[in-house]
């Protein structure tokens, strides 16, 4: 049997994360870690009311939130790691779908490409096509592969995981989970996957300064992994 975790960065999602958690296929799901990053509403209570395991990260940071999930899913680690957001934008119930090319071995990471897939009317802004487009553009460049998004929705394996000895403590997560993965040459596999309006404000793209500095760092993330190599 496959052992499927999944892991939730969460801030101030506690009128989301009921909607979220109700929607995962429970069926195919080992664990659910919540990722407590510094909420000041009662997102952290509500997980634990929902049966998932919290993780409090105090000191805001998408990937550090990430980060923290996973070290504590190391002590007794799944087959496959699926990250979601806290905000409901993403369908739960395509997880199967993520899966699926992972559980038959013919891909080891699997992206949801907001781009390929069905985006509700307003559900993605300017800044992140904009984002999405240079990005992926520059990674063209750089690394010969065309990625279409770098949305959060996403599932991996362990093992593979492992290999990309990810860092990123901010917006430059995604990015860097990709980039690491064209570098070890994993089976990547983009899917379409449908996204909607989240619930409550975005973190990151609802504000210029939030979209200004998760910009900035994708650029520099880019660079970065260029030079390195």
């Amino acid at each position: 049997m496959t052992n499927i975790d999944v892991l939730i960065p969460a801030r101030n999602e506690e009128q989301a994360l009921p909607l979220v958690v109700a929607a995962l296929p429970a069926k195919f799901i080992r664990q659910i870690y919540v990722v407590d990053n510094g909420s000041t509403d009662k997102t952290a209570q509500i997980a634990h009311d929902l049966g998932c395991r919290v993780v409090s990260c105090p000191v805001a940071g998408y990937g550090r939130a990430c980060l923290a999930g996973l070290a504590e899913m190391a002590s007794n680690p799944p087959d496959i790691v699926v990250f979601l957001d806290g905000d409901f934008s993403d369908n739960p119930q395509e997880l199967t779908r993520l899966i699926g090319p992972i559980v038959s071995g013919s891909a080891d990471l699997v992206l949801g490409s907001r781009v390929m897939g069905q985006a509700a009317k307003g559900s993605l802004t300017f800044v992140q096509r904009f984002g999405n487009a240079l990005a992926t553009q520059m990674m063209a460049w750089l690394w010969g592969h065309r990625y279409t998004d770098l949305g959060p929705f996403r599932a991996i394996s362990w093992r593979a995981l492992q290999l990309l000895d990810m860092e990123d403590v901010n917006y430059g997560w995604t990015i860097e989970m990709q980039i690491k993965a064209l570098q070890q040459k994993l089976a990547i596999i983009e899917m379409g996957v449908s996204y909607r309006q989240r619930i409550g404000k975005s973190k990151i793209s609802g504000t210029i300064s939030g979209s200004v500095k998760a910009g900035t760092k994708i650029i520099w993330t880019i660079l970065k992994y260029r030079w390195r190599r």
